[in-house]
């Protein structure tokens, strides 16, 4: 069974106490902290003086748990002292199957009747350690093999506190992801180690980015650890102090009203208009800065906001369909937009898809649908059957069974689906020109994401059948971190589609999706609920903005913005600012946010400029300093050089605007 859409109807101890609480595991020579390049941000240099009443050495060292506490409880203290144990080989948690407790809080398709679903999937992870970071060796979405939960673990921390009796402590963020969907629940967990002994593991679930099944989970398990050399290593150590040092520098969002006070910005427009507890995080990126909100859960502060897992749902339609589009067709010429669907898909050799071009079905304008009412297809039992599919038969079929009505291009009607149709006959269209074996992903991957240094979250998709070699979804299935989304929308508006100067993309097809060409401004949508319309354009919604919406806007002005299912918006204004936003009810109100960033400077070339001790946020590092980093008297970072920029009633993935 999987979690498809149709079956989610269904103070200080003893040491003397705490040893013998601990469970023994095989020992290895421990490896250097500093074996490679440290991390951004190390040495820790505290004290280890913690004060801690909550997750304790004595709660880590016995008994159960089924509930959540104060995720302070698992962040890493300003006092916190270099860890003394180096962590490497394999964790498992036991007992996931039965442990823990569950409470929902709001649950549309009663997911929970199902009882396994309320607990861990299998869980059992390859470590390193590189000083007090602790680093999976497999990131990105690992398939479990749960009929319902997969797994991302990120990148966590290790550290000494004077009261856990000379053992190291390790915390580490993770997340559950609906398996055939995009439902993302943040988590963290906890455990205490030592040379020869392991404490149970403390974990705890209490957010999501999740329109219709949210809950909190926490429990308390035994754990093993298989000590061992884990294969790469030190590769894994060097690559994740590089991840680190390429994200980009972080402030507060209220940092940008004194960073910019002649623009005379009003910060509290950013988020507004959003329910808050439905608010994951929220951002402006801009300047080289990632101007960012806090990542609030239902037991406060995330402590890893910068690596909060967040859902693509339909941004994977710019991000993954529309990016590949441009790029296959900057790789391999003009003639790829009027690629034939019919002579790409074989399934789709029908009459239906007669004409329909990669261009039309990019556009939503297949003229193949049901109901031309503003995304009626998208949220009804068609789209249902499609989204239920999780083999690739099924899904296809689902995908291609709307009636001929229109001639292509000419009506606009949003389907998830056909993005997955696109990205079928772009993966068929990759292996004509590079080979058996090509990966439409894996290619835009190595072509273009990892060129942006983006986080392992990317690198990998939902594909179907649950099988890391499936089709890949292509309309949603992708994670991010706020640093990837300021990357993106970086990327494809400041930047141009170019990497180092190297055109990426596609220039004309992109300046038309960004809205630079008045003379081709996409396909005009149907009316929704509100009666507005926009422009849509390979994947790239766009609205314009004229002074009745704002005296900011003393001339027209049009946003291309990415969109996502539950309130999720990317708008990417002309001015080189991106403000950005994830949520989860239903909630799309972003137009106060883009009049306050419109107002700021408009930047030139990749990120704006850069000024050599402009007082910045900690650039991304949990803790410290490091160089070019120094610290001054409010504890920011005063940089001294410049970075490098390096069953249902409503379908999952309907992105309703307001």
């Amino acid at each position: 069974m999987s979690l498809s859409y149709a079956r989610r109807r269904c103070a200080v101890l003893a040491v003397l106490v705490l040893a013998m609480a601990l469970l023994p595991f095989s020992p290895v020579a421990a490896t250097p902290a500093y074996a490679v390049t440290a991390v951004p941000g190390d040495p820790l240099t505290g004290s280890g003086a913690v004060s801690r009443s909550v997750l304790t050495t004595a709660d880590l060292s016995s008994g159960a748990a089924a509930g959540t506490v104060t995720n302070d409880a698992f962040a890493l203290p300003a006092a916190a002292a270099a860890p003394t144990h180096t962590f490497e080989g394999t964790l498992t948690l036991n007992r996931v199957a039965t442990a823990g407790g569950f409470r929902t809080i709001k649950d549309t398709y009663n997911y929970s009747a199902a009882a396994a679903l309320k607990h861990l999937p299998p869980v059992s992870i390859d470590l390193v350690q590189n000083g007090s970071h602790v680093i999976p060796a497999a990131r990105g979405l690992q398939i479990t093999g749960s009929p319902y939960w997969n797994l991302i673990v990120e990148g966590g921390r290790a550290w000494n506190e004077k009261g856990d009796g000379g053992r190291t402590r390790v915390s580490l963020p993770f997340a559950l992801v609906e398996r055939n969907a995009n439902c993302v629940h943040n988590g963290l967990l906890t455990f205490l180690f030592d040379g020869s002994k392991i404490s149970k593991v403390r974990y705890q679930i209490a957010h999501e980015t999740c329109e219709y099944f949210q809950f909190d989970m926490g429990g308390q398990v035994g754990a093993t650890y298989s000590r061992h050399t884990v294969t790469g290593g030190t590769d894994l150590k060097k690559a994740y102090a590089a991840e680190v040092a390429h994200r980009i520098p972080t402030k507060p969002i209220s940092a940008l009203s004194t960073d910019y006070p002649n623009a005379g910005i009003d910060t509290s427009a950013f988020g507004s208009g959003i329910t808050a507890s439905a608010l994951s995080t929220y951002g402006v990126s801009y300047g080289g800065v990632n101007y960012v909100g806090a990542c609030q859960t239902r037991q406060g502060a995330y402590p890893y906001c910068n690596q909060m897992v967040l859902p693509s749902y339909s941004l994977a339609k710019t991000t993954f369909a529309g990016i590949v589009l441009m790029r296959l067709t900057q790789v391999y010429g003009s003639s790829v937009p009027s690629q034939l669907i019919r002579d790409w898909v074989g399934e789709a050799d029908t009459s239906a898809w007669t004409g329909v071009t990669f261009q039309d079905t990019a556009n939503m304008a297949t003229g193949n649908y049901s109901s031309s009412a503003f995304e009626s297809d998208e949220s009804g039992s068609g789209m249902t059957a499609f989204f239920n599919a999780e083999a690739y038969g099924p899904k296809m079929t689902a995908a291609l069974a709307f009636p001929h009505r229109a001639a292509p291009g000419t009506q606009w009607v949003y389907h998830s689906s056909d993005t997955f149709v696109l990205a079928r006959a772009m993966q068929n269209y990759l292996v004509s020109k590079a080979g058996a074996g090509s990966d439409i992903y894996r290619w835009i991957r190595d072509q273009v994401l990892v060129p942006l240094h983006l986080s392992p979250d990317v690198l990998t998709t939902v594909r179907t059948d649950n099988s890391a070699t499936g089709q890949p979804l292509g309309g949603y299935g992708l994670f991010y971190t706020q640093d990837d989304i300021a990357k993106v929308s970086r990327f494809l508006n400041a930047d141009g589609g170019k990497i180092g100067g190297v055109q990426m993309l596609d220039p004309t097809m992109l300046a038309d999706a960004m809205q630079q060409n008045p003379a081709n401004r996409g396909i005009t949508t149907t009316a929704n609920t509100t009666g507005k319309t926009y422009q849509y354009q390979d994947g790239l919604w766009a609205r314009q903005f004229t002074s009745a919406d704002n005296p900011v806007f003393t001339s027209p002005v049009y946003v291309p913005f990415m969109s996502g299912f539950g309130g999720i918006t990317v708008a990417m204004l002309p001015n080189g600012a991106t403000y950005y936003y994830f949520s989860d009810n239903d909630e799309f109100g972003w137009s106060a946010a883009a009049a306050q960033a419109y107002k700021l400077p408009a930047t030139s070339g990749s990120g704006g400029t850069c000024t050599a001790g402009r007082r910045l946020g900690n650039g991304g590092f949990e803790t410290g300093t490091a160089s070019p980093w120094t610290a001054d008297d409010k504890g920011a970072g005063i940089h001294t050089s410049c970075p490098a920029h390096g069953p249902r009633a409503a379908a999952p993935v309907v992105s309703v605007r307001s």
